[in-house]
């Protein structure tokens, strides 16, 4: 068997197996209420998500080759101070982006 063709099917084996397991928790159990204790847990999956894909970025840049940069800890504070003072998810991620591209343009 070809490189090409063993390629096809683990992709072809891997979408039915990720397609099966989103159909049994959305298929099966999509049309129930959930319990207040999962409800209540899952209100804490995007808390706990976000940051994870997050810090890497900010941490270990590939735009700087795995080295922490000066620039995006500042727009990462910048964010986070905006976010708690104002609430407002918009204002967090344009303000972060403008410390950014402000402290790369300083820093050079």
């Amino acid at each position: 068997m070809s490189d090409s063709a063993r390629i096809w099917i683990l992709i072809a084996v891997v979408s039915i197996g990720t397609y099966l397991i989103r159909y049994s928790f959305i298929g099966l159990v999509g049309d129930r209420a959930l319990p207040p204790w999962a409800a209540r847990m899952l209100r804490y999956v995007p808390v706990a998500v976000m940051p994870g894909l997050v810090a890497p970025l900010i941490a270990w840049p590939q735009a700087t080759g795995g080295v922490t940069d000066p620039a995006r800890l500042a727009a990462a504070v910048a964010a986070l101070i905006i976010g708690i003072t104002t609430r407002n998810v918009l204002a967090s991620i344009f303000g972060g982006m403008a410390v950014l591209y402000l402290a790369l343009w300083l820093i050079g």
